[in-house]
């Protein structure tokens, strides 16, 4: 089987371009050292880290709809859930998934799944057992 460099997604509410027309199917690379390092140098990354996932998937997110090229400005303006969405679907290609660790209650037996949450990460360490 060849290694798979590019994913296909659909985007849960699409990216609604200036014109009105609405862009949901595309394809995102994975990412090189250089799409990782390269935009810490840029000046909106040093003035607002936040901003490096920005620039980080305007780099690897290489088709959206009939966008000819997908910019910073594109990735600024969507919509809250498709921008969590590439986060995780970049996480996911790139080996760093939230993914669910599988883990067993020591008393009960239980078994459930904890969310794996990277250093430096805002998000809440564990979910809930399902």
């Amino acid at each position: 089987m060849p290694f798979q460099t590019e994913f296909p997604f659909a985007l849960p509410r699409g990216y609604l371009d200036p014109d009105g027309n609405l862009h949901r199917e595309g394809v995102m690379r994975l990412a090189t050292a250089a799409d990782e390092i390269l935009p810490m140098k840029d000046p909106r990354v040093q003035a607002n880290p936040a901003y490096l996932t920005v620039i980080l998937l305007s780099r690897v997110v290489t088709k959206l709809g009939r966008i000819e090229s997908v910019n910073a400005r594109v990735i600024e303006n969507l919509f809250a859930p498709d921008l969590a969405y590439l986060q995780e679907l970049y996480c996911r290609i790139n080996g760093e998934s939230t993914a669910g660790v599988k883990a067993v209650c020591p008393k009960c037996g239980h078994r459930f799944e904890v969310e794996a949450v990277q250093r430096g990460s805002d998000r809440l360490p564990f979910r809930a057992p399902r």
